[in-house]
């Protein structure tokens, strides 16, 4: 059994961490901090874990977090960075769900994040878990960086593009609109039910922290600088990110084709047939990227449509999944859900 801690617990994607790990038949589960909550059962704050969490909340000074084989870290960005050493040293796997390890270029990464980075020296070891692309390297790494929910469904709608070189990659537009539970558990007005219902906004037009995080990854997949917009929105959802891609085409391929092979054999990234519009209710609760790939009217502009649950393969879901590879168990391990309709 692979001995678990979860460094909090409380947020969404500590949640929604424990769902699927309760799942998992090769989980002990270990340990689950919070200091604001510590002592009280898990299944308290979270009703639907009764009968499959028994654990209470405890500060991670009583956790014994070093004796565990994989510990994550569902934790405000600028926590992980602050405790992984010593997990490492003491021959811990550390799955980090917030953006600490993300960004290879530490300058980079504290002008977006205002901090001072705590262990730049991590960082280059740091393996970015996006299994589709990084697979090998996860299955050896000691530490993991688990991609963020924009990135993780911008970055496969554009993949096949930039690898095939079929794309300009001077212009390369995201439209990308998420759920409310993208923003964390925490009070806040402009997440509000009165606030948030009815409505639809851009935000974070001027710069986004996700933004360096995708341009990273698209330029690995190039191979060459690329000029890249990344556009927010929030939606009345709960759960769910739709990104809508743009690029130029500067090759004669047949994009279905491109895609589908792309992705033949990804247990999950479903490539749906050609002229399909993928929802969001469609991968709600499931570890699943749905993509359409489009040409309106026969024009040079393509026209690529992601759909993910922002919970799962956005964040907890993809966590497990390079769990699942680190410790050479079946990717899908406990991630088998189908989503959920209506």
């Amino acid at each position: 059994m692979i001995k678990v801690g979860i460094v909090g617990g409380t947020g969404y994607t500590g949640v929604e961490l424990l769902r699927l790990l309760a799942r998992h038949p090769q989980v002990e589960l270990k340990a689950i901090t919070s200091r604001k909550e510590a002592g009280m059962p898990v299944a308290e704050m979270f009703p639907n874990l009764r009968g499959r969490v028994k654990l209470a909340f405890s500060t991670p000074e009583e956790s014994e977090l070093e004796h565990c084989d994989v510990v994550f870290f569902a934790t405000p960005n600028g926590v992980a960075m602050q405790q992984t050493r010593a997990l490492l040293d003491a021959g811990v796997k550390v799955i980090d769900l917030a953006a600490d390890f993300r960004i290879k270029d530490i300058a980079v990464w504290e002008h977006w994040y205002k901090m001072e980075h705590a262990c730049p020296d991590l960082v280059a070891e740091a393996v970015y878990g996006l299994p589709e692309i990084n697979r090998a390297a996860i299955k050896g790494a000691r530490l993991i960086a688990n991609p963020g929910c924009y990135p993780t469904a911008v970055q496969l709608g554009f993949l096949p593009l930039l690898e095939s070189g079929a794309v300009d990659v001077g212009f390369l537009v995201a439209d990308a609109k998420s759920g409310v539970s993208g923003a964390g558990r925490k009070a806040e007005i402009s997440t509000l039910f009165a606030e948030s219902a009815d409505n639809f906004k851009a935000y974070a037009v001027g710069g986004h922290r996700h933004w360096p995080e995708i341009k990273q990854g698209l330029e690995s997949f190039a191979g060459k600088p690329v000029g890249f917009t990344f556009v927010p929105h929030l939606l009345p959802l709960i759960r769910g990110i739709h990104a809508t891609l743009y690029a130029k085409v500067s090759a004669d391929i047949d994009l279905q084709s491109l895609f589908e092979k792309r992705y033949a054999g990804e247990p999950f990234v479903d490539v749906l047939p050609a002229g399909s519009h993928p929802e969001t209710r469609s991968v709600r609760g499931a570890n699943l990227c749905r993509i359409a790939v489009h040409r309106p009217a026969g024009s040079d502009t393509v026209v690529v449509l992601s759909v993910i649950d922002n919970l799962v393969k956005g964040a907890a879901g993809q966590a497990v999944q390079n769990m699942n590879i680190l410790f050479d168990l079946p990717e899908d391990t406990a991630l088998d859900a189908v989503g959920m309709l209506p």
